[in-house]
């Protein structure tokens, strides 16, 4: 589905353009802070599912089970939205509540993998 490749490409874009932000502009502040792994985690895990959102664009091409696949889709928007931004934002702002939210984030992801399982299983 061409929205999944379009948000898949803009998602690899941001997570380019926060790690480069991180890895420069932020550094010190987050070296000071303690929150350098925490960042860097939730671009890591930003990234994987950027990709993930492009391989279920290529999926629904190859793939019957269309809905299975935009549920992971959306599965991984949501994922990357709450975890790695829930990272993102205790890393820039130490307010620990921030990091109560990411296992949301998590399991977003995980429901997204269970949901490619599945329509390879039913195809």
């Amino acid at each position: 589905m061409k929205l999944f490749l379009i948000i898949g490409a803009a998602m690899s874009f941001l997570f380019v353009a926060i790690g480069a932000f991180g890895a420069h502009a932020l550094a010190g502040r987050l070296e000071q802070t303690g929150y350098t792994a925490t960042f860097e985690t939730g671009v890591q895990y930003h990234m994987i599912h950027a990709l993930a959102i492009i391989a279920v664009a290529v999926l629904t091409q190859h793939l019957s089970s269309h809905g299975l696949l935009h549920g992971a889709g959306w599965a991984f928007t949501a994922g990357i939205v709450i975890f790695s931004g829930s990272l993102y934002t205790l890393s820039l702002t130490g307010i620990r509540i921030f990091g109560a939210i990411t296992p949301i984030g998590g399991l977003a992801f995980l429901i997204g993998w269970v949901l490619i399982i599945i329509a390879a299983i039913v195809e």
